[in-house]
């Protein structure tokens, strides 16, 4: 299973475009995603590796590199997923051979969890950071 970077990078993402304007330190961020700033900092690494938000060094903060319509939750997943990260479904390594289930059930498998991880990924590319951050926006005015 994939980890919970994903959550929190479309988190620190929503978080820089409702602060628009704003330079948020990993600090700030960290206290909303209720997490240590490193694991923010790495994140935001990820992020400006992927070309979604920039860094200076010595000034604190981050800011999206382009348009929020413009930028998918598929562009997020991807910045944060590794390759050599497990995929989304991960198949048992050494089933029974001498078993006909054992020893066809990982083809079956990789073929079913492929076409459903392009689902997924159809999904992603489908909502933008704006509907997100406009979503919480929307919230944050009601309470």
């Amino acid at each position: 299973m994939t980890s919970n970077r994903f959550a929190m990078a479309v988190h620190i993402m929503t978080l820089l475009d409702v602060n628009e304007g704003e330079r948020m330190t990993s600090e700030l961020i960290a206290g909303s995603v209720n997490t240590n700033p490193v694991v923010i900092r790495r994140i935001i690494g990820m992020l400006s590796k992927a070309g979604l938000v920039t860094t200076n060094a010595g000034v604190a903060g981050a800011v999206i590199t382009r348009p929020t319509d413009q930028i998918t939750l598929l562009d997020i997943y991807n910045a944060v997923s590794s390759p050599t990260q497990d995929e989304l479904f991960a198949i048992h390594e050494k089933p029974n051979p001498n078993c006909g289930v054992g020893r066809n059930i990982q083809s079956s498998l990789e073929k079913a969890f492929d076409e459903a991880k392009k689902a997924m990924e159809n999904k992603l590319s489908e909502i933008t950071l704006a509907q997100i951050a406009g979503d919480v926006a929307g919230k944050i005015n009601i309470e």
